[in-house]
């Protein structure tokens, strides 16, 4: 794209001499639309036989677009103007205010024509306000606006103090405007598009002094390149012009602004091609569009990333969410990008987990990881509980309750067990001598979690948990925790506390005692086990396994890492099969659960023929069931980021959903979905989480004590499904068998890892094997009792196994 704009340097310092602050003042009428493919307060009329594209359900709203100068979409008037005809849109500020436009001097958008447009072809523009729908004078944009070139952002300006003076002006209030109206001019017979963005007044002084911004930098990755400066807030801009160059920083074209208080900026640049070498440089904009000086330039490329370089890129991006959105008082994790002070119980255990991927992957240091996790704790020990368990929302700065709904204003079960699947997997990882640091963040951990009265949730000692409890209205709630659901670990937990434990018998009384629990079905050829018809979400598949290693053991039901990977199976055939036709459905593109959606605002998105299926993907969906699915899950991965990352790719990863049917993106983020990509992608490369979480000696005896036992009917792989694998004992004492196949001639070596996936013992140093039926046995060392995690690896695959040491 291009930008044309005049820049007055010497003025620039003229200003920069004087240095006198901004007086300036906007008032929108239009910067972007949340509804899928038309803006909910813009109208839009016809008559005659003049046409005008209408949108919306009622069939006269204003269709957006995905090309826009700002922000996620831009306004689209496509337009036929025949002799005896009319039409008109109407530009409305969302709710329908009025707005006050009597201390602005300037109208001003921008305009952007797929085709071009020649200046005789703008049509009129005239505004709406109080008193009735008192209409000012028409005047034609031709008098105030250039031509147009083909896929030309211009912004255009037109002095208000033309609507203010007209002596012939209708009697109007211009502190009450309610719409700038585009309408019809020139009766040509031809089609028109323009897409207007930025609709807006303002009144800017002449004494503005902006500011050059300073350390920007530039980096490559696969297919965006992402751009960051120094961003101290007293810039004296109201925006940030970005530009690009492809000429080694010859030529300089705006590709987009963004706000005044961003430092991050993403440039989409896949469509350009492979290996994009790209310059950049910004400016600080005024309201009325004067510009500071231009940064440094910075330079970079992008490039074909590898399997491992796209998910430590996904890995980190979205732990951006867990670490610098986290809230700034507590530590603790907000419910989603717009939460303010509200904090999630469960999405912070979630963030418990995603801090230690982060230790693994180095993004953080252990140091800082651990002083944050302390922080999150010291803030918990004084924060309301309502006999030991967590409300699902808090206030992050105080730490008081912030009521879910009416009634649900106490203790939450199952959110406070996503909490403590995350805190418990946190002081295995931390486990052994350590420092004093890490030893108070075990202790605070166990104090926590040893507080809570599971039995008080089985209202009066029932053979089932509750979900809620409130000093307020009791069990007014009602709602017992049963499966087939996400709830799980509730059950795990609450049979594994050291001090307040329910019985183990609730495991099949309560959880698995509903009497839809076993399915035992096929669906597109695929058993599913347990749970209701067709799987349900796949957040069943997610929330409670992120701790929870379903692979090496069994209960009467099913392995449940079998149920998973079936129910995501199943989940993703269902998408492929697309029965009820949506737009971007396929092999690559699946995925339904919990999110939010275009229509309801949020859905528990499955497979039915019911409307929980409305064409709503989530990333999360099958970027969550990566250790079951790897190979369709990274295809998912690159189809996501590779086709759609213009608009579903953010500073934060991916945004929580899209509608290619509807051409709608969130641009949303909820930290009960970005949990699950970050963990249980890492789940599958390392195991790490299932380790840590799996060493705790509570889990594995509640486990016992549930009816769980060593699954040998398979054996499963987090990475290398073709090495065929068997160990036994297991659990192990003194001395363990190793039988698997060595796929080809190449160097392996053995180790066995501890739950925070540090290395305690060599079994064997590389050594190259020949190609087949490899029998191995190893004295293992003396080592503490517990789970522990066998590695096996070569150039070609890398396994880890679930090992339990009984000496």
């Amino acid at each position: 794209m291009k930008y044309r704009y005049l820049h007055s340097l010497g003025l620039f310092f003229l200003f920069l001499l004087a240095f006198l602050p901004i007086q300036c003042q906007e008032v929108y009428f239009f910067n972007d639309s949340n509804n899928p493919g038309y803006y909910d307060t813009g109208l839009a009329f016809k008559s005659g036989n003049s046409f005008i594209e209408q949108a919306g359900g009622s069939g006269d709203k204003i269709p957006t677009d995905a090309t826009a100068f700002q922000g996620r979409n831009s306004l689209r008037l496509r337009w036929n103007s025949r002799s005896g005809g009319d039409w008109s849109v109407l530009v409305i500020a969302p709710g329908f205010p009025f707005q006050d436009i009597s201390n602005t001097d300037t109208l001003a958008f921008w305009a952007y024509a797929p085709n071009g447009l020649k200046q005789a072809d703008w049509p009129n523009l005239f505004l709406e306000g109080a008193p009735g729908a008192t209409k000012t004078r028409k005047y034609s944009l031709a008098n105030y606006a250039p031509g147009l070139d083909a896929k030309v952002w211009t912004l255009i300006k037109m002095p208000t103090r033309v609507f203010f003076t007209d002596p012939n002006q209708t009697a109007i209030n211009f502190k009450q405007i309610k719409a700038v109206i585009f309408g019809q001019n020139a009766a040509d017979a031809q089609e028109h598009t323009l897409l207007i963005d930025e609709v807006r007044t303002y009144k800017a002084s002449a004494n503005t002094v902006l500011l050059r911004p300073e350390q920007f930098r530039a980096k490559g990755y696969d297919s965006h390149i992402e751009l960051r400066w120094k961003n101290t807030g007293n810039l004296g801009g109201s925006a940030f012009r970005v530009y690009r160059s492809l000429d080694e920083g010859k030529t300089f074209s705006l590709i987009g602004q963004t706000g005044k208080n961003d430092s991050i900026y993403l440039d989409f640049v896949r469509p350009l091609g492979l290996n994009v070498k790209a310059s950049y440089r910004i400016t600080s904009t005024s309201g009325s569009g004067q510009e500071s000086l231009p940064s440094a330039i910075a330079s970079t490329a992008s490039f074909p990333m590898s399997d491992d370089q796209l998910l430590d890129m996904v890995q980190e991006y979205t732990f951006r969410y867990f670490w610098d959105f986290a809230h700034p008082q507590s530590g603790l994790i907000r419910e989603r990008n717009t939460s303010g002070d509200i904090v999630t119980i469960g999405g912070t255990g979630f963030g418990v987990m995603a801090i230690l991927v982060a230790i693994k992957r180095g993004f953080i240091s252990r140091e800082q990881g651990r002083d944050r996790l302390l922080k999150m704790l010291s803030f918990l020990e004084k924060s309301d509980r309502f006999k030991g368990a967590f409300p699902h929302w808090m206030n992050g700065a105080t730490g008081k309750t912030v009521p879910f709904s009416p009634r649900d204003d106490g203790g939450d079960l199952v959110e406070t067990s996503f909490l403590f699947e995350g805190l418990l997997t946190a002081r295995e990882y931390f486990s052994g001598a350590g420092t004093i640091e890490e030893q108070q963040l075990r202790d605070k951990i166990t104090g926590l979690w040893e507080a809570i009265d599971w039995n008080w949730y089985r209202q009066y000692y029932q053979n089932f948990l509750y979900w809620h409890w409130s000093p307020t209205h009791q069990f007014a709630m009602n709602f017992p925790v049963r499966g087939w659901n996400e709830g799980m670990m509730v059950y795990l937990l609450a049979i594994a506390s050291p001090t307040h434990g329910v019985p183990a018998g609730l495991y099949e009384k309560g959880w698995a005692g509903n009497s839809n629990y076993v399915n035992n079905n096929l669906y597109y050829s695929v058993l599913l086990p347990v749970g209701p018809p067709l799987g349900g979400p796949l957040f069943f598949a997610h929330y409670s396994f992120m701790g929870f290693d379903p692979r090496p053991v069994i209960d009467r039901y099913t392995n449940y890492f079998t149920q998973n990977r079936n129910h995501t199976l199943i989940n993703r055939a269902y998408c492929i099969a697309n029965p009820k036709g949506f737009k971007g459905y396929n092999e690559n593109c699946w995925g339904l659960t919990a999110s939010d959606d275009p229509v309801q605002g949020y859905l528990a998105h499955e497979p039915n023929a019911g409307p929980q299926d409305n064409g709503t993907i989530a990333p999360t969906a099958a970027l969550g069931s990566f250790p079951y699915t790897p190979t369709e899950s990274l295809a998912a991965l690159k189809h996501f980021y590779r086709e759609y990352g213009a608009n579903l790719w953010g500073p934060m990863g991916f945004y929580d959903a899209f509608n290619p049917q509807l051409d709608w993106y969130a641009d949303s983020y909820l930290a009960i979905d970005q949990g699950p990509i970050i963990n249980m992608i890492e789940n599958q490369r390392s195991g790490l989480l299932w380790q840590a979480f799996m060493s705790n000696q509570e889990i594995l005896q509640a486990l016992s004590k549930m009816g769980f036992s060593r699954d040998v009917s398979k054996v499963s792989s987090i990475s290398a499904p073709k090495l065929q694998l068997v160990v036994h004992p297991n659990p192990v004492g003194n001395t363990l068998h190793l039988d698997f196949v060595q796929p080809n001639s190449e160097t392996v070596k053995i180790d066995l890892a501890d739950s925070a996936g540090r290395i305690v013992h060599r079994l064997l140093e590389p050594t190259r094997l020949s190609p087949g039926p490899q029998n191995k046995q190893f004295l293992l060392p003396a080592l503490p009792a517990g789970a522990y995690f066998l590695q096996i690896s070569s150039p070609t695959y890398k396994t880890a196994y679930p090992l339990v040491i009984s000496q």
